[in-house]
């Protein structure tokens, strides 16, 4: 996914503060994630997968420095062959957002992990991308989603997912002093109005319902019959006929 004006906006403080607290977010998720295969979708400036110990990792989106020059709603990975995926700020830039977390449910291998961040509208980044969508500037452009709208598009593909995680309370200022005169909303902002941060992550884990994952039983079939084995007992008047004092 290529953004016009992304790449500038990462660099400015305001993309910094709001993507150090998205990193922080994910390494801590995703340390503990384990698989054979895992794929961060858009957002290839950034390194979300930093923290995870999978083997074959990479990035994937439409242009850039990446393993995987694709569409996000077209990917080209075969079904179920994925444990971890990270969406960060995709859907609420994308054309096809409905599309993107279907491929995302395709990949994916029954109870793999999926990580969203996105920008939060009932925030005051959601109120000032009511007064700046217009300019076309990064992010104001986005289709901002919210919590609700995304964890109902996520129970309707057979995920389950957790409580979301709020942050970047501050306004969305630019001036590195103002941001550093605001820092205290980070500090009461969870406990005063916690669904008002500006940006939030969520993590869901997809079920099948109806499956259930048996690993192979040889050895214990084996056990079982030895186990259960019949064992010949001797009658101790032949043993003592056999064997005469």
């Amino acid at each position: 996914m290529s953004i016009p004006g992304c790449a500038a906006w990462l660099e400015t403080p305001l993309g910094r503060y709001v993507i150090d607290w998205e990193l922080a977010q994910v390494d801590a998720r995703v340390a503990d994630v384990f698989g054979f295969h895992a794929i961060q979708i858009g957002l290839p400036e950034r390194d979300y997968l930093r923290n995870n110990r999978i083997g074959f990792k990479f990035r994937c989106a439409r242009s850039g420095e990446v393993a995987l020059i694709s569409d996000t709603y077209e990917l080209p990975l075969a079904s179920q062959s994925v444990d971890l995926v990270v969406l960060p700020h995709v859907l609420e830039f994308s054309e096809h957002p409905h599309q993107v977390l279907r491929e995302v449910e395709r990949v994916l291998v029954p109870e793999g992990q999926l990580l969203i961040s996105a920008f939060n509208p009932v925030s005051l980044w959601g109120a000032r991308r009511l007064l700046a969508a217009s300019t076309g500037e990064f992010p104001w452009q986005g289709q901002f989603l919210s919590v609700r709208r995304m964890k109902d598009w996520l129970a309707l593909l057979s995920f389950e997912s957790q409580p979301a995680v709020f942050g970047a309370y501050i306004p969305p200022v630019t001036p590195p002093r103002w941001i550093e005169q605001w820092d205290f909303m980070d500090n009461a902002g969870p406990r005063w109005w916690p669904f008002a941060g500006g940006v939030y992550l969520i993590q869901a884990t997809k079920r099948v319902r109806g499956m259930r994952l048996v690993a192979p039983a040889w050895r214990d079939r084996r056990a079982r019959a030895k186990a259960f084995a019949p064992v010949a007992q001797r009658d101790p008047v032949s043993i003592e006929r056999n064997f005469p004092e």
